[in-house]
């Protein structure tokens, strides 16, 4: 189609604890510049655990722009350089205890394209083994099993409202309802 954008010029107008915020001037097809704010994000993964008899492991935490908790797959930052299947695994042993047997790539979702570059790789956790829950000292979260059934009437109800875990719980169900 035709219908890029090219960055004229930029400017970093702020660096945080994870993100860094730029002030581009980009040029539209017809010439016409305008500016574009772009939230720069290290990406992460999200993780649907899911046991044999179909239970998921789901945490339920607050979330600070929201004001309240949220019930979503278990989640995490992916660290420079690192592997998104590290990154899965990792996030899956802080933030629930298990380990997996097997994980099933859901692909990548971008998290909010019109302003973010984030980019969220989605796996299925399989063959579960428990083991402890080690979260990061700022994390506080609780570990709540659902029926996968349960959460694909929730996510088709909305009344789970994170994009990452709508994607994981509709995904993960039609590949365990076609033999996995």
């Amino acid at each position: 189609m035709g219908y890029t954008e090219k960055k004229v010029r930029g400017e970093r107008v702020y660096t945080g604890v994870i993100v860094k915020v730029e002030l581009d001037d980009a040029e539209l097809v017809d010439g016409t510049v305008v500016k574009r704010e772009v939230v720069m994000h290290p990406g992460g993964v999200g993780i649907l655990p899911v046991d044999a008899d179909g239970t998921a492991f789901m945490v339920r935490q607050f979330r600070y722009p929201f004001s309240r908790e949220l019930l979503e797959i278990p989640a995490g930052k992916l660290e420079p350089g690192e592997d998104p299947r590290v990154c899965a695994e990792r996030e899956l042993g802080e933030e629930t205890g298990f380990t997996a047997g097997r994980f099933i790539d859901l692909g990548v979702t971008y998290a909010s394209p019109g302003i973010s570059d984030e980019v969220l790789h989605i796996y299925l956790a399989l063959d579960l083994v428990p083991g402890r829950q080690h979260l990061d000292e700022d994390e506080y979260l609780g570990v709540e099993k659902w029926p996968l059934e349960k959460l694909h009437e929730m996510v088709l109800r909305g009344e789970i409202r994170d994009g990452k875990t709508e994607i994981a719980v509709m995904k993960a169900r039609e590949i365990l309802r076609n033999g996995g």
